[in-house]
């Protein structure tokens, strides 16, 4: 399992077992683990997080295509050579930009009657900008 971009984090709608986390991949895919306690889960998530956080480096910019349709960014999976202090300022920057994206996507909402492509669009995009 390669952890760059990858964001752990409790998981309170899954109630079949108590300590549950999940475990969500730069691929989209998504993994439930439990923990023997409390305490132990909540040590993981940090844990993972702080690694995944040290092995991410920043997003490449999307491909440049023809169209305007949107395009996630590429996410390295090489791990960044950035020391921990420039890694955070990077992610914090990442963050604010993310930020200010969403809601400046969220004042252009597409015409009530516009092309099923254009709702589409704007519906990843927003998507995107939420788990970011």
């Amino acid at each position: 399992l390669g952890v760059h971009h990858a964001l752990a984090e409790r998981a309170p709608k899954y109630t079949k077992r108590p300590n549950v986390f999940r475990l969500q991949t730069a691929e989209r895919r998504l993994f439930l683990f439990q923990a023997p306690t409390p305490e132990e889960m909540l040590s993981w998530i940090s844990r993972i997080n702080l690694v995944a956080a040290l092995f991410s480096s920043p997003p490449f910019p999307a491909a440049v295509g023809s169209q305007r349709r949107f395009v996630r960014p590429i996410l390295p999976a090489a791990p960044s050579r950035s020391p921990p202090e420039e890694q955070l300022r990077c992610h914090e920057e990442w963050l604010e930009r993310v930020v200010q994206e969403l809601l400046e996507h969220q004042r252009h909402l597409p015409e009530g009657r516009g092309r099923a492509r254009d709702l589409e669009e704007y519906r990843v995009k927003k998507e995107f900008l939420i788990e970011e």
